[in-house]
């Protein structure tokens, strides 16, 4: 990699350890500086989504080197092997929750169809008794 493709992402990352703070005050300097380098800066946070993140987030999500470091070995290989048992269990009880959450909203969806059914079916009961 040159110098030219490796200083914006050293840039980014050291923007995301600092937070949305840096971000906006590095927006506000583009602007003073050179209108368009801000608007730039402004449409990549909105577009990059660290306009609307929390700075504490510690999420793979949000922070790229988070997620790089659970996925690179110590060099200890009972660790690695326990790191891998459990973010596999991990990654199982978040499909077993989300499933739980899909037919707890399933549920809740067929509940509310049959309340709107037996409402409609009432209704027209009380209007065909009404005209008759």
């Amino acid at each position: 990699m040159t110098a030219a493709t490796t200083w914006p992402a050293r840039a980014e990352t050291w923007l995301d350890e600092r937070g949305t703070w840096a971000w906006v005050a590095a927006m506000v300097l583009g602007f003073i500086l050179f209108w368009p380098i801000g608007l730039a800066i402004l449409a990549y946070m909105i577009w990059g989504k660290h306009m609307f993140r929390s700075s504490r987030s510690g999420g793979c999500a949000w922070r790229k080197t988070t997620c790089r470091d659970a996925t690179r070995p110590s060099g200890n290989t009972a660790f690695d092997a326990y790191k891998t048992d459990t973010l596999k269990r991990l990654e199982e009880e978040q499909k077993a929750f989300d499933d739980f959450l899909r037919r707890l909203r399933e549920a809740k969806d067929k509940t509310e169809f049959d309340a709107f059914m037996d409402e409609r079916a009432r209704q027209r009961r009380d209007e065909a008794t009404a005209e008759g």
